[in-house]
């Protein structure tokens, strides 16, 4: 794993531009009629904030973003522009610690949906289960096991709660009423798709994606996908050596974090507790793994 040779990043400051929103992990600024999304190393789970670190975070996060994206053009439309800082409008060019962690990309107007795709039976899918038999109000097979592969994907649909607020599970049904039911069909659609060709990538490289979930926005040519696609904070990925129905295997994801919170007692509301120093080297190295096993490339940091 390589060794941190500078201080994550909590926060991004750009003097001369306008910081439009602090999310959970990423900072947005307003370029022009463009937006910087900057990956920072905060660490959320459970709709909460940490206050620990995790190093080379943002600049994963960021270049599995780039990595798919540019794997699946023409598949579909992206915000991305570029991730070479280089090349973004002044003042950027002059903010080299910005590089890996931080991309241009197109001002849209986002949908009002969180959009999952699962494939394997876990997490909440498997809470909903065991105690209806169904996932989202979609019925399944009796019998099914924790980590089970699903007999097909399933589209499972979202609300987009605000910061500090729980996402709830909502029905297909409801999801037109939220957004119409073109934008229904045709968002289902997309990363229906998505889920499917990349799924199908990531065992090619010995990695089960279990679940995602994908962020959709809207201009005058239709929808896009924006923010970060297929990310070790967006999915969970398992290796396929490991995985076997019945119990959730290892992961190369936000899960680490979760399980190591849970173990701690936490009520999911904050503050959360200080995490020990060696779970947090186990996402990192967690999150450097499943970079270099999707890409195929060693991690090797661009940001100063």
């Amino acid at each position: 794993m390589p060794a941190p040779t500078r201080a994550p990043l909590r926060e991004a400051s750009i003097p001369g531009l306008t910081l439009k929103h602090r999310g959970k992990v990423r900072d947005l600024f307003e370029v022009g009629d463009a937006l910087l999304l900057v990956a920072s190393d905060r660490v959320s789970a459970f709709d909460v904030i940490l206050e620990d670190l995790l190093p080379d975070k943002g600049e994963v996060l960021t270049r599995i973003s780039e990595f798919w994206f540019r794997r699946l053009e023409g598949q579909f439309r992206h915000h991305l522009i570029t991730l070479d800082v280089a090349k973004m409008p002044p003042p950027l060019p002059s903010h080299p610690e910005l590089a890996g962690r931080s991309m241009l990309g197109k001002r849209v107007k986002p949908l009002l949906a969180e959009l999952v795709v699962r494939g394997y039976l876990v997490g909440s899918g498997w809470a909903d289960y065991q105690k209806t038999g169904a996932v989202c109000g979609i019925k399944l097979p009796a019998g099914l096991k924790e980590a089970s592969k699903l007999p097909q994907p399933l589209f499972t649909p979202s609300t987009k709660a605000p910061m500090g607020q729980h996402d709830e599970n909502i029905d297909y049904g409801q999801l037109c009423r939220i957004i119409g039911a073109d934008q229904a069909k045709a968002a289902r659609d997309l990363v229906m798709t998505i889920y499917v060709d990349a799924a199908k990538y990531a065992e090619s490289r010995g990695i089960l994606l279990a679940d995602t979930k994908i962020e959709l926005g809207e201009d005058k040519d239709g929808i896009l996908v924006i923010d970060e696609l297929l990310t070790p904070d967006s999915s969970r990925f398992w290796a396929k050596e490991t995985w076997e129905p019945g119990r959730s295997p290892p992961s190369y994801d936000k899960q680490i974090i979760r399980d190591a919170l849970l173990a701690m007692g936490f009520n999911k509301k904050p503050p959360a507790p200080r995490l020990p120093a060696e779970v947090l080297q186990k996402a990192t190295h967690a999150y450097h793994q499943i970079f270099e096993r999707l890409t195929g490339t060693p991690f090797k940091r661009l940001a100063g």
